[in-house]
């Protein structure tokens, strides 16, 4: 198994009109999403072997869940079906196609009820990376179960990936989504923060300063997406800013799995993410992730907005030259 990814699978309520806040969109189409499971489904896309591990309730939209991640190559052998509580659904609203609102409806969602006891130890100590974000990380019993599936993948000699993805509604407080984190960045091999995150988690809104005191904390790679404006890396042989490609926005949910996907996918032919990566590799790496995250913004909905290696790699070459 290349990646897990641990989390969230949901049922993202896309907007009928762009450019409205959530009070004022008048009608909504359900999607599939949740971003663990978009990563999931992008590295499928992109040829690599990806798995899913969380809970959905048993009902109609989990049971239609499964199947879609079935449908698109990912093994599913770590999805669990709760009887007790709803699959989780978030409501999405874009008052313009670079800016999203949210509304969890997750009181308790069934994806936050794994259990450590759920987990496919099997499965597990087959993965090379473990995928997962910090909503993992709200509430149990999935805390536990995200902390004990690090544990068994990196004893089993895999590597941990971690995007915070924060979402200040589903939080107590800032300070108790900023601790949480802090907790387990010891354990991160590749760390992906935004802005905001980035100030949340160290107080600089500068990418530079910021990622060089996140690197302190354990993280081989630090990466900071800026949506339109690129993105940024760290690791331990330099920093650089890497500049996002000119399209056609229709919407930017789940750009920033995609962007991810793209990445872990070209970070998966190193054994040792702490070693043997050059300044040059990174960039090279990050632009592909870029141009996985551009395309996934020209359609609307998360997955089904996610390319194909095929379309990427298209897209790169009609790249005119210079501008890569």
């Amino acid at each position: 198994m290349d990646v897990l990814c641990l989390g969230e699978l949901l049922v993202d309520m896309f907007p009928g009109e762009i450019g409205r806040r959530l009070v004022e969109v008048s009608s909504f189409c359900p999607k599939p999403g949740g971003a663990p499971a978009n990563v999931a489904v992008a590295l499928a896309r992109l040829g690599r072997k990806s798995g899913f591990v969380g809970k959905v309730g048993d009902d109609a939209f989990g049971h239609h869940l499964a199947t879609i991640l079935a449908q698109e190559g990912v093994d599913i052998r770590g999805l669990r079906y709760d009887d007790f509580a709803r699959t989780t659904m978030a409501f999405i609203a874009s008052p313009d196609t670079n800016t999203a609102e949210y509304l969890f409806y997750r009181n308790p969602g069934a994806d936050t009820r794994l259990q450590v006891e759920e987990l496919d130890l099997s499965l597990l100590q087959s993965a090379k990376v473990l995928h997962f974000g910090s909503l993992s990380l709200v509430e149990e019993p999935i805390r536990s179960a995200a902390m004990e599936a690090m544990t068994i993948v990196r004893k089993a000699g895999g590597m941990v990936s971690l995007d915070v993805n924060y979402r200040p509604s589903l939080w107590p407080s800032e300070k108790s989504a900023y601790s949480a984190v802090m907790e387990i960045l010891s354990k991160v091999d590749l760390l992906k923060v935004n802005e905001v995150e980035l100030l949340l988690l160290t107080g600089e809104d500068d990418p530079e300063r910021g990622s060089e005191l996140l690197m302190e904390l354990g993280p081989a790679i630090c990466v900071l997406t800026s949506g339109a404006a690129g993105s940024y890396f760290r690791i331990s042989g330099g920093y650089d800013y890497v500049q996002a490609f000119n399209v056609q926005t229709v919407d930017a949910t789940g750009c920033g799995d995609a962007f991810l996907a793209g990445l872990l996918s070209r970070l998966l032919i190193y054994e040792d993410w702490h070693y043997g990566l050059s300044p040059d590799d990174i960039r090279r790496h990050l632009l592909y992730a870029n141009a996985v995250g551009a395309l996934t913004s020209t359609k609307q909905g998360a997955i089904p907005a996610l390319p194909t290696a095929a379309a990427v790699i298209d897209f790169l070459e009609r790249q005119p030259e210079g501008s890569m």
